[in-house]
């Protein structure tokens, strides 16, 4: 009950979960819930606005260029952008947060070696090598996840290195020490809980990032293959027609800004609720 209550305290935890409701439940029930296949083509049945019916039933966002229902492509287009964030996360978090604990921990040749790596990133724009890495490796979903995974450790190694430095200078660190404890029994018992705060607070900001990214190298079409229901997809091949039928874009970039604003609200709530100030 404390722990609910103490969730229930942060009103962006609860308004960034129920915005979450939506996406997620496409996500999980996307074949149960699609009124139509996601592929499904008719080509008698361009363009219909919302609200409209066609030879194959009633559609209720409309269709797009090539008579697909959008609601359906909208549904199963979660199920990418969800895969998406949270593979990007747990691949850039658990690389990050292991270069940060080795640095930190280690220090000296170590961390400077590996702190000028970081640098070498953070020089370029994230997007730009996304871009030239998808143009090299051709597109396809195994392939953005792993790319955008290899790309986003940058944050999480900045902040785990940061907060080693602090820990483990801490007395209970130099008491673990000074009954022999071994680096690994250190570093497993004691510093990787006190980083984990921080590392889960950057996660909830960096499953929103890496949704967008996914959205932007499909929007830009080096992302999942063309005909793939994703948002950033569903986005690049309405954009000609926006004149025509403003349907896809419209209804795709409202569930990417639906699902952003959703997991930044749920970092906001995350961070105030490990902020000592709200444990009374």
């Amino acid at each position: 009950m404390i722990v609910i209550r103490r969730l229930c305290r942060s009103r962006l935890l609860v308004v960034g979960v129920l915005l979450s409701v939506l996406p997620l439940a496409f996500a999980i029930a996307a074949p149960l819930i699609a009124p139509h296949p996601p592929n499904e083509q008719t080509l008698s049945d361009r363009f219909l606005p919302p609200l409209s019916s066609g030879a194959r039933g009633y559609h209720l966002l409309g269709t797009d260029a090539l008579g697909r229902d959008l609601l359906s492509r909208i549904i199963y287009g979660a199920q990418i952008s969800m895969l998406v964030g949270v593979t990007v996360v747990i691949i850039g978090g658990l690389l990050g947060t292991g270069v940060g604990i080795v640095a930190g921990y280690w220090g000296g040749a170590i961390d400077a070696l590996l702190m000028r790596i970081v640098d070498v990133f953070l020089a370029f724009p994230f997007l730009l090598i996304a871009l030239v890495l998808m143009a090299m490796l051709g597109s396809g979903l195994s392939k953005v996840i792993i790319v955008l995974g290899l790309t986003s450790w940058v944050p999480y190694a900045r902040v785990a290195r940061a907060q080693v430095l602090g820990v483990k200078e801490r007395e209970f660190v130099e008491a673990s020490r000074a009954i022999g404890a071994g680096r690994g029994r250190i570093i497993a018992r004691h510093i990787v809980p006190n980083v984990m705060s921080s590392v889960i607070v950057i996660a909830s900001f960096r499953v929103a990032a890496a949704i967008l990214s996914e959205a932007t190298l499909s929007f830009l079409g080096v992302g999942v293959p063309p005909g793939t229901p994703s948002w950033g997809g569903i986005l690049s091949e309405g954009r000609p027609y926006m004149l025509v039928s403003w349907g896809p874009t419209v209804f795709a970039g409202v569930m990417i800004m639906l699902t952003a604003l959703s997991c930044n609200l749920i970092g906001d709530g995350v961070r105030d609720l490990l902020d000592p100030r709200w444990r009374k």
